[in-house]
């Protein structure tokens, strides 16, 4: 995940190996997630990056393109995850449940300093409601009620999935904004035996 790793094998990975576009994203994404979009400076992001300024504005037009393009890769790297997740997996409540496991192994992730919560709602909650970085975690978030309802539809047919997809959604989604509020996965974990439980009774 981007922000994810220890402190040392963060800076030492920003800095060597890779485009210098991907060191430059590598090192936005540690910071914004660390300490947020507008305490994050462009100097400090080419200082994690081991680049001059130049090569930022070379690479990103600017620091509001440089946040979309973190927004882009965050939810990329939750892809990662839930594609991870699948292998091995062939029912519909199975395939429900490795959507709570990717966000599971997104809080589990040793951060720089600590777990703050899923990165797409910290970022869009500092965004102004018109800007087009927020609108894509709004898409982002979208995609994945999309992935539960396309599960759920299997299990309960398609009249109901988009409501119960709406249901999972905010169980999942509540459970990651506490779990990120206390640093740790334990509100994700009990919201899955939630799911669990609610998958049963369909």
């Amino acid at each position: 995940m981007a922000g994810a790793k220890g402190s040392t094998q963060a800076t030492a990975g920003t800095r060597s190996g890779g485009t210098a576009r991907a060191r430059i994203l590598n090192a936005a994404a540690q910071r914004f997630y660390a300490n947020g979009i507008a305490a994050t400076g462009i100097d400090s992001i080419t200082a994690s990056a081991g680049v001059a300024k130049m090569s930022l504005y070379n690479n990103f037009s600017s620091k509001a393109a440089l946040v979309e393009a973190y927004i882009e890769a965050r939810h990329e790297e939750w892809l990662g995850l839930y594609e991870a997740r699948l292998a091995g997996k062939d029912t519909a409540g199975e395939l429900v449940l490795a959507v709570f496991d990717a966000y599971i192994d997104h809080a589990a992730s040793a951060y720089e300093h600590g777990f703050r919560g899923c990165g797409l709602l910290n970022a869009a909650a500092e965004l102004a409601a018109d800007d087009p970085a927020r609108a894509a975690v709004r898409r982002h978030k979208e995609q994945v009620e999309q992935i539960l309802a396309g599960h759920l539809a299997e299990l309960a047919g398609p009249d109901r999935a988009e409501r119960l997809a709406e249901h999972f959604c905010f169980l999942l989604e509540g459970a990651m904004v506490r779990a990120g509020l206390e640093g740790g996965p334990q509100r994700l974990l009990a919201a899955r035996e939630l799911a669990a439980g609610m998958l049963a009774g369909l």
